[in-house]
């Protein structure tokens, strides 16, 4: 059972929170709270709150236990950009702008699924290549010493 809830017209530069959701993806939603709750961004503060109301959205609506749930998703994309100017020497002026987000959390209570074959092949060749890079320097120790 998926649950959605979104924040919209964050005051606040995507790049920025981007930073913060990008922690937090996958984990359990009390592991996600706890680590949110430490981390020093401004942006943990909006998404700790839509995280408290998406786990409210499920125990209430949907009976679901606040244990058994996973962040599935969370994407942050750009809002509407309010413009604004600020004065410049010689009459000029500069822009200023003011960016806005809007987050979409999905929560879940399945267990995110295993990797998949592309992630497992990459991760046994990565694997493999360092057991390789370690016979090499022994080797070499041996030869030296």
């Amino acid at each position: 059972m998926d649950v959605h809830a979104s924040l919209r017209y964050l005051r606040m530069a995507p790049r920025k929170v981007r930073l913060v959701i990008d922690v937090i993806r996958g984990m359990s939603v009390i592991e996600a709270e706890t680590r949110l709750t430490f981390l020093p961004k401004a942006a943990a503060l909006p998404v700790i709150k839509l995280l408290r109301s998406a786990a409210a959205n499920a125990e209430h609506n949907f009976k679901l236990s606040r244990e058994t749930l996973y962040v599935k998703t969370i994407t942050v994309d750009g809002g509407p950009t309010l413009n604004r100017w600020r004065a410049r020497a010689m009459g000029r002026a500069a822009p200023i702008r003011k960016r806005t987000s809007h987050i979409t959390l999905i929560l879940s209570d399945e267990k995110p699924a295993a990797k998949g074959k592309k992630a497992a092949k990459k991760a046994a060749k990565i694997a493999a290549a360092e057991t390789a890079t370690k016979k090499k320097v022994a080797k070499a120790v041996k030869v030296t010493a």
